[in-house]
């Protein structure tokens, strides 16, 4: 298959540095408006991979991203949401990262060029044919992601990915490739703009339906979220406010005593 790396083709636009403020975020803007719609055209081939991947969770497996730079810190950034949100494990939706967590805030120098150290990683949690792995690469051609998804389907393990680029050997190797084709970035090369962006809403789609398959939603609340701030203790007393009813003082009491909205709910109910 024909192989061409639209995320590094040249910008739209030249003479970057002789634009007003304004104009450079206007042009920006005009380019970022593009990627929802972008995104709209792979909706068949993410209902895909979610569809795959929530029997596996059912049944008591996990989800794994995989990525290097820009796209592996966007994998952390979105399983890291999962448990206070949904108020599932932190084990449920686990994402690694080339270089390992310090790679979180710095580059760490060719982490991402070895085709054996994805699958090393993977094999540190135990994974196994119950889990399933989504490989993330704006460029299709990360080492260190290509190798994980060989190793994961020799072994029976689902594999999904999220790349930039058509036929790329990432989506080659994956079962359920995810292709966002954005085109050329306003700066040329820097994936971490329309890229990233198509890569993060992507990744809201999968994780959020995943959740809401699990039964981590009712009506459109998150009945199970975490309780670690004072904001969102007072968003799950309006949410027990609007659901049975109450006062805001009873409410408060019940989600102090059972700890969660979907607790304090059923427990009001079961009196």
């Amino acid at each position: 298959m024909k192989f061409t790396r639209t995320t590094e083709q040249e910008s739209h636009y030249n003479n970057l540095e002789k634009m007003s403020i304004l104009e450079l975020l206007q042009n920006i803007n005009k380019e970022d408006q593009t990627v929802p719609q972008i995104v709209k055209q792979s909706i068949p081939q993410i209902e895909k991979l979610v569809e795959a991947i929530v029997p596996k969770l059912k049944n008591g497996g996990r989800l794994f991203y995989i990525g290097a730079g820009t796209s592996g810190r966007l994998g952390v950034v979105d399983a890291s949401e999962c448990p206070p949100t949904f108020g599932v494990s932190e084990d449920l939706v686990i994402a690694l990262i080339a270089g390992g967590d310090k790679a979180i805030r710095k580059a760490v120098e060719n982490a991402e060029d070895s085709k054996d150290q994805g699958w090393e990683d993977l094999l540190k949690h135990k994974i196994s044919s119950n889990d399933a792995v989504i490989g993330i690469a704006a460029s299709g051609t990360t080492p260190y992601v290509i190798g994980a998804l060989e190793k994961c389907n020799q072994q029976n393990i689902i594999t999904g990915c999220i790349s930039c680029n058509q036929n790329s050997p990432m989506s080659l190797v994956s079962q359920y490739p995810i292709e966002v084709i954005v085109g050329p970035e306003f700066v040329t090369g820097s994936s971490r703009m329309k890229a990233g962006t198509a890569q993060k809403l992507v990744l809201n789609m999968i994780s959020t339906s995943l959740m809401i398959q699990l039964g981590r939603v009712k009506g459109n609340k998150m009945v199970d979220m975490q309780l670690s701030n004072h904001k969102l203790v007072n968003r799950g007393i309006q949410m027990i406010v609007d659901e049975i009813g109450v006062s805001q003082q009873l409410a408060k009491q019940l989600l102090e005593s059972n700890g969660s909205v979907r607790k304090a709910v059923n427990a009001y109910r079961n009196e």
